[in-house]
């Protein structure tokens, strides 16, 4: 049986109290596809507020937890914490967070592992930056990703792997459907051969990088694409044409 349709909606650093109010009103009146899964991921601050007014059937997502339940930490905040809120995904390895702050692969994989063993289900970015998509690395960078998660965890069901190509992160820039199916297909492929035939089956595999509702359904079409990390567009009324991408 085919995976289920992921859509997830990464409002990163945006929204007011009032503004996402707004915007959840909004999704709660939209007449969403039932065969896709929705997670949106708003700022740390509005987890709370979402979680308690979003629809069950809505899923809700911190963009980062640290890989400790509780001590010295300034700043962070803990898969217990999150789930002591109701919160049952995280976002982690954004390129925003390898670029910005610096986090390793390795890093990235053991905060991947502590969450899941903590029972937060992660959507898990990788993705190459167009330095090395342009000198042919890109194969090279996404296996290096796995290959970290890989040897910090054995069970990826609760994981959903987003490809998001650094370089049409916010850009403007997509990836046209035949290069994600193509990067897409190989993520696939390297987990049949590095994990298991069923977890390359299982597993579903998103794309991100500046999907809208104008591209959303083309992309939408690909065999190797089971849905879309959404940005910028997640924070306006057409993230509801996106997670309708395949009605």
């Amino acid at each position: 049986m085919a995976p289920r349709f992921f859509v997830g909606g990464n409002f990163k650093m945006n929204g007011t109290q009032t503004f996402l109010r707004n915007l959840i009103d909004n999704l709660n009146a939209g007449q969403l596809d039932e065969n896709a899964e929705v997670v949106i991921a708003p700022p740390a601050l509005y987890l709370d507020q979402c979680r308690k007014q979003a629809r069950k059937e809505i899923g809700v997502a911190a963009q980062n937890a640290f890989n400790a339940s509780s001590g010295a930490y300034t700043g962070e905040i803990s898969p217990e914490q999150l789930k002591d809120l109701g919160i049952e995904w995280v976002i982690l390895g954004h390129s925003e967070r390898r670029e910005i702050f610096k986090e390793s692969d390795e890093f990235v994989a053991a905060k991947v592992a502590f969450a899941l063993k903590s029972g937060i289900k992660v959507i898990a970015c990788i993705g190459e930056k167009l330095n090395e998509r342009e000198s042919g690395q890109t194969f090279e960078v996404v296996t290096r990703q796995l290959q970290a998660i890989a040897k910090e965890i054995n069970d990826w069901t609760n994981v959903v792997i987003a490809y998001e190509p650094v370089w049409a992160i916010g850009t403007g820039k997509v990836a046209t459907p035949q290069q994600a199916q193509e990067v897409h297909e190989y993520i696939r492929k390297w987990l049949r051969e590095n994990v298991s035939e069923a977890t390359a089956e299982q597993t579903r595999i998103i794309y991100g990088g500046s999907v809208n509702a104008s591209n959303a359904a083309e992309l939408a079409k690909q065999k190797d694409v089971d849905g879309f990390l959404v940005g910028g567009a997640s924070l306006k009324p057409e993230f509801v044409n996106i997670v309708n991408a395949r009605i």
